[in-house]
């Protein structure tokens, strides 16, 4: 009942927020746009969108090893393919990485599998976050709204001491978390993530990685507005993206549907430009995940047993 009900709000969500969007642009000029999408654009897009991915799952790996275990690449960039199939198909992003957890679980440790899942979401949130915080002087000369500026910084900041904190867990003096076996597991993974960031090695590549997905997403954003002729510049998605895709992150909404478009054409009209382009690339760009999100589940089909796919969805639901 809890699930219907939250799948319920959700859908609701992502319905009302569209809704809106769609009122406050011009719909003639999305049209038109829409009628000019150039393919080659659309495919340079869908290419960066399986690159970031790849380099998704290097980072995967690299956290898996920090957890004690191991996990080849190939093994990692098919597991992560399957998860976004189910992060376009389930009412939450979560799905997606309840299914890594179970498939890298089966094959290795459990243990592992959670902790090495849980710690690449805190990472590339946080690398994220850190990423707007870094921009913000080039953001700030493009949004000069004052809304749009405190939003940067409410944003940016407060994921950046969230990620703090959770590293403040592995600090033996809150002895009292390994009472209860939830918050002594998030210590245990809190340990990990502070184990790497005492590594030069370790935290130049996880961060470097990380960077290197996010603004793989910018440019595939890009890709996109070039896509339908849209005046956006290369720097305006830059410093416009990386934000609203930390909005997205928030569990509100069908997969971001309709936080991602609201934001998206928000940031547009803060900086000056069309809200309806806005509208149109963040359109094109959660088109791309759901290709990327079919052909995750074609590999998920042609890879797995009747069993372990019935398995996987139930995984995946109750995630």
């Amino acid at each position: 009942m809890r699930k219907a009900i939250a799948l319920t709000v959700k859908a609701a969500v992502s319905g009302l927020l569209l809704y809106f969007t769609l009122a406050a642009v011009n719909i003639g000029a999305v049209k038109a746009r829409l009628y000019q999408i150039d393919p080659r654009w659309v495919a340079a897009g869908l290419m960066l969108l399986f690159a970031q991915l790849t380099i998704q799952a290097v980072r995967w790996e690299l956290l898996v090893v920090r957890c004690g275990g191991e996990l080849p690449l190939p093994r990692a960039f098919r597991f992560s393919v399957i998860g976004v199939f189910f992060n376009q198909t389930l009412p939450s992003s979560v799905g997606g990485d309840a299914v890594r957890i179970w498939l890298l679980g089966k094959q290795s440790d459990w243990r592992v599998a959670a902790y090495s899942v849980f710690l690449d979401r805190v990472v590339g949130v946080v690398a994220l976050a850190a990423l707007v915080v870094i921009c913000l002087p080039w953001s700030f000369e493009l949004i000069r709204n004052p809304v749009g500026r405190a939003g940067l910084l409410i944003i940016g900041l407060g994921c950046i001491a969230a990620g703090v904190i959770f590293v403040a867990l592995a600090s033996p003096r809150l002895h009292i978390l390994q009472r209860w076996a939830p918050t002594r597991h998030l210590a245990a993974i809190a340990a990990v993530g502070f184990s790497v960031l005492r590594a030069p090695s370790s935290v130049t590549a996880v961060f470097g990685l990380s960077f290197a997905i996010h603004l793989l997403t910018a440019v595939a954003a890009w890709c996109a507005a070039r896509s339908v002729g849209a005046d956006v510049t290369l720097l305006d998605s830059l410093f416009l993206v990386p934000p609203v895709i930390l909005v997205t992150v928030i569990p509100i909404s069908i997969a971001g549907w309709g936080v991602r478009e609201g934001a998206m054409a928000a940031a547009f009209g803060y900086a000056g430009l069309a809200p309806g382009d806005g509208l149109i690339v963040s359109l094109l760009f959660g088109a791309g995940f759901l290709v990327v999100g079919v052909i995750g589940g074609l590999v998920w089909i042609l890879t797995t047993s009747r069993v372990d796919r019935h398995a996987i969805a139930v995984e995946a639901i109750d995630g």
